[in-house]
């Protein structure tokens, strides 16, 4: 008797093996797609940065450039790059020590500035009235160079500290009032229907639908104002005296001392850049990302 073949292919199907199972992702696989952004990030800039400073050692090295190349800015100010937070008494302190003084009055002045554009501009958006009466005046205001208030603030105040505040807040103030009452302004209808509705109260009203729908444009002003806060202290600075980044810069100016003067610049931009991206971390998170910071 003939033996049964079996059929074609059964032979293969009875030994395959089992199905493998899938493979977990390795901690390099988690990791892979973080490092690809991170240096998509950081090496264009970085390569932009090395060929300005190539272009600088360069063109400042000829026997009529006035401004000192890179390699003697090192070569000068290598003590304040590395030693920041140095202190010898007087005025003769670090670079890190002038900024802490900077970035103190530019906290106090921006918090006072916050405090009171927002407040100032829920009034104006809020009401017909209020918007009438004072958005004219704001608008005149707004246009007066910062460092014009400088000398009638130091008639007020006599003292030095208090008058680089008020520059401070009188200069980040107004892009606060107008981001802010934009925003209330801007509350869509649909949410003012659904208010009447389910009869909201006032204080709801406020709390619920106008803080939360005006809120990145008041994260917009508070960036703004930020930035413009760090501007106006360094050139108050300047005039006023003291400890601080821009007295750094302008007593630098004085000893004839142009490598500090770039020191001191790069950590002005580096310092403002920083500002400005903490503020937008701080109005993506409070919004939710539904602001465009």
């Amino acid at each position: 008797m003939n033996a049964i073949t079996p059929p074609a292919g059964a032979a293969e199907v009875g030994s395959s093996a089992p199905a493998a199972t899938q493979r977990r992702p390795t901690l390099t696989d988690r990791l892979r797609p973080h490092v690809q952004h991170a240096l998509a990030v950081v090496i264009p800039p970085a390569l932009l940065l090395l060929a300005l400073l190539g272009l600088w050692e360069w063109a400042a090295s000829g026997p009529a450039a006035t401004l000192p190349p890179p390699s003697k800015v090192w070569a000068d100010s290598s003590e304040l790059i590395l030693n920041p937070f140095y202190d010898r008494g007087g005025l003769d302190k670090g670079l890190g020590l002038h900024l802490a003084a900077s970035l103190q009055r530019v906290a106090i002045g921006f918090l006072l500035s916050a405090v009171a554009g927002v407040a100032l501009g829920m009034l104006v958006g809020s009401s017909r009235v209020a918007m009438r009466a004072l958005d004219p005046l704001f608008q005149v205001l707004r246009t007066v160079p910062p460092l014009a208030w400088l000398p009638l603030s130091l008639a007020a105040f006599r003292e030095a500290q208090p008058s680089a505040i008020f520059v401070i807040f009188i200069t980040a103030v107004w892009p606060i009032i107008i981001n802010t009452a934009v925003g209330v302004r801007n509350v869509p209808q649909d949410y003012r229907n659904v208010a009447r509705v389910i009869r909201l109260s006032p204080i709801d009203w406020f709390l619920r639908i106008v803080v939360p729908a005006a809120a990145p444009y008041i994260f917009t002003g508070l960036r703004i104002g930020v930035g413009l806060s760090w501007l106006a202290i360094i050139a108050a600075e300047m005039l006023i005296g003291g400890v601080g980044i821009g007295f750094f810069v302008w007593d630098a100016w004085n000893s004839s001392n142009l490598s500090d003067i770039i020191v001191a610049l790069v950590y002005i931009g580096v310092v403002g850049f920083l500002l400005d991206r903490a503020m937008a971390l701080i109005g993506r998170a409070v919004t939710r990302g539904t602001s465009e910071q």
